[in-house]
């Protein structure tokens, strides 16, 4: 029987969903109205799937009911990962973000050992030294925002939203951070999220889910070579920043999970000889409103109070054959500052579970290309990334050499006139009022522009006097990629050299690359098989 034929899609109050009487008339009604017959009094519901209908008041819920055969993946999977054997084949996993710890479990539930390698530190340790970056300006270069236990998603919102349906099983790959911790209820949002406060929890049961297999996870080691022999690489040399000791870890295969930040893994490839491929990327701004005005814009002016969530947006635009759009919007969130290095600035958003802060951001960025930074004298593989760098570096320098960020208010960046004052906003390090419309790239500012024209259109007083741009925006996605064959995802100059996730150029966001981390362990097992 067609699961399909057991479901239906009704639409009920907020206030509604947690009444299973009120569900049963809804999904009676709708099957009368669809010529379909009554539904049996003891069979039991489960919703599978719920989205914000805020079209017009009052808000709604749809919600697509699943019963007998439409109901079949309502419940969790007992998932476990047994114990390795003493004498179980290891793969040196470099990289702990969602990639490289995806494709961890991976390995272990095939009975092979993978060796986690991450530069950063654990999810506690790295706390101290966020709360350094943001109150004192101090960047770790090997901790921070986007370095560390569970990668740049571990404090960021969490959103596990992703249009990416052939890197594998999205059921599966939230399932996985369910038996971990996350909240059941990602498993049947349409647009699901952790928050930054959840993550951090999530990230360190997963470690020690791996511990407990049998595998390990060291952090604080920096992966400085690659070793190759005849062709095959076997593993990977590796400095332990505590104490500036180096050493050899061998496998039988290395999966590279990087994430897109790691600059300094693209120049050691890049330096070794192996072929990577500049990339588009997108770079823009961060753009703030009151989260009041948010929900009173996207709710239609009904009262959110606890009946509601905040609210969030998704706008898009093309300007000149070039896409403007909203990226990682954060309802009731924090910029944050995501520097990887002293002397840059680097712009990102994060919200808590609850999303209850005072402010909404969103990311608004403009794809770039060769064509943009091949005449500024960025050429070569490597371009991409230092057009990066350099706006990044600009940033720096123009909002006074700190990790205070340039920002202006979204009416002037707009008209192109400086701002005399900018309001209060969430961007802890600080916001200093700067000319954001002359050093971010022309071709950025021309098209943001008049995108938030647009935007205005859409969303009726999106250009509000009290919003604020921050900028950059510039870590949206790697610019660059790591090639790999399609069929073995091995990088074509290197055998059991397997890159993956968002630093390898194969996914954008936390589930997107979990996906693609737990494909690049399959991969490998293939590779491992076939020895």
């Amino acid at each position: 029987m067609d699961a399909s034929s057991s479901q239906i899609q009704v639409r009920v109050l907020p206030e509604e969903v947690d009444k299973p009487n009120v569900l049963r008339l809804a999904v009676a009604r709708q099957l009368r109205k669809e010529r379909r017959p009554p539904l049996d009094p003891n069979v039991e519901l489960h919703v599978l799937r719920q989205s914000w209908d805020a079209r017009k008041r009052p808000v709604r819920l749809q919600l697509l009911i699943g019963w007998n055969d439409g109901a079949s993946k309502a419940q969790v999977q007992p998932w476990v990962w047994p114990k390795v054997s003493a004498n179980a084949k290891e793969v040196v996993v470099v990289g702990a973000g969602p990639a490289g710890l995806y494709a961890a479990l991976e390995c272990l539930r095939h009975g092979v050992r993978p060796l986690v390698l991450e530069r950063g530190k654990d999810v506690r340790a790295r706390r101290r030294d966020l709360a350094k970056l943001n109150r004192e300006h101090v960047v770790n270069p090997e901790s921070n925002y986007c370095f560390g236990e569970g990668g740049a998603g571990t404090y960021s919102d969490g959103k596990l939203y992703t249009r990416s349906k052939k890197r594998g099983d999205i059921r599966e790959a939230l399932e996985w951070m369910v038996v971990h911790g996350a909240d059941p209820h990602i498993l049947v949002e349409a647009h699901p999220h952790i928050g930054t406060n959840r993550l951090p929890g999530v990230v360190t049961a997963m470690r020690e889910t791996i511990k407990a297999a049998g595998g390990e996870v060291r952090f604080n080691h920096k992966v400085v070579d690659v070793l190759e022999e005849n062709g095959t690489c076997t593993g990977v040399e590796v400095v332990c920043l505590e104490n500036d000791t180096r050493s050899v870890v061998r496998g039988e295969a290395v999966i590279l999970a990087t994430g897109h930040s790691a600059r300094d893994m693209f120049e050691l490839i890049h330096d070794k000889g192996l072929a990577i491929e500049a990339k588009p990327f997108a770079m823009g701004v961060r753009v703030e409103h009151s989260q009041n005005w948010v929900n009173e814009v996207q709710y239609h002016g009904e009262i959110v109070e606890d009946r509601l969530p905040p609210a969030s947006y998704s706008l898009v635009c093309q300007v000149e054959g070039r896409g403007v759009h909203s990226f990682c919007m954060c309802p009731g969130g924090v910029m944050a500052p995501c520097a990887t290095s002293p002397g840059e600035i680097v712009t990102n958003g994060w919200s808590p579970s609850k999303r209850n802060n005072p402010h909404a951001n969103s990311g608004m960025v403009v794809q770039v290309g060769p064509s943009d930074w091949e005449p500024l004298g960025f050429h070569g593989p490597l371009g991409g990334l230092r057009f990066q760098e350099s706006v990044e570096q600009a940033c720096w320098k123009v909002a006074g050499q700190t990790q205070a960020a340039p920002g202006q208010r979204l009416v002037d960046f707009v008209a192109g006139m400086p701002s005399i004052d900018l309001p209060a906003t969430s961007y802890l390090p600080g916001v200093v009022a700067s000319r954001l419309d002359q050093v971010l790239p022309d071709v950025v500012v021309k098209c943001l522009q008049q995108g938030f024209k647009t935007f205005d259109q859409k969303m009726k007083g999106f250009l509000h006097p009290e919003a604020v741009v921050v900028g950059p925006e510039s870590r949206t996605s790697s610019p660059v990629r790591i090639p790999r064959d399609p069929d073995t995802l091995q990088h074509p100059g290197l055998r059991k050299f397997v890159p993956t996730g968002e630093g390898g150029g194969y996914a954008g966001g936390i589930l997107s690359a979990a996906m693609d981390g737990r494909k690049a362990a399959m991969a490998v097992l293939d590779l491992l098989d076939s020895v």
